[in-house]
């Protein structure tokens, strides 16, 4: 599903170019608008359309699941802490809203800083571990946790 930009919506400010992972959103230079320089690299993972504060990026779904003619709308609230996804069928008579909070933190705000950790060991560098893997997945105290020991029970017809 590349994206593509309504060129009267984008005003230029680069939300979508400073958050694209695959770094193929671009401001033309002429235009000072936004762009998709290579659609077929597109990840699919929304973070430009999401970015976005005038809605002015859309997806173009594939046909198998998406059929021509429908839209797919994103509206990011921050005031509310809230994305509101509204996707409109071709024919008009059915649109799916969908609502989710806000997940992500400003950038720097994260709750686990690095610069924060004590350096690794040479035995922690010699190890095959990544950095502080041992301790982020509780394997650290040299036994494998499993629901009991973590005060869970398992659910009947639940597959796991």
């Amino acid at each position: 599903m590349p994206t593509f930009v309504y060129m009267t919506r984008c005003d230029g400010c680069g939300h979508c170019v400073d958050i694209c992972p695959s770094d193929i959103m671009h401001i033309d230079t002429t235009t000072r608008r936004a762009y998709n320089i290579e659609p077929n690299m597109c990840w699919e993972c929304y973070s430009c359309v999401k970015a976005c504060p005038h809605q002015a990026i859309d997806v173009r779904g594939y046909a198998d699941f998406a059929p021509l003619g429908h839209s797919v709308r994103v509206k990011r609230d921050e005031e509310k802490g809230t994305i509101a996804w509204r996707i409109k069928f071709r024919n008009g008579e059915k649109d799916m809203d969908l609502l989710a909070p806000i997940t992500t933190k400003p950038w720097g705000s994260g709750t686990h800083v690095l610069r924060d950790e004590t350096p690794p060991t040479q035995e922690q560098r010699d190890s095959q571990h990544l950095f502080n893997e041992p301790k982020y997945i509780r394997f650290d105290e040299g036994e494998v946790h499993t629901l009991e020991s973590n005060g869970l029970k398992m659910k009947k017809g639940v597959t796991y």
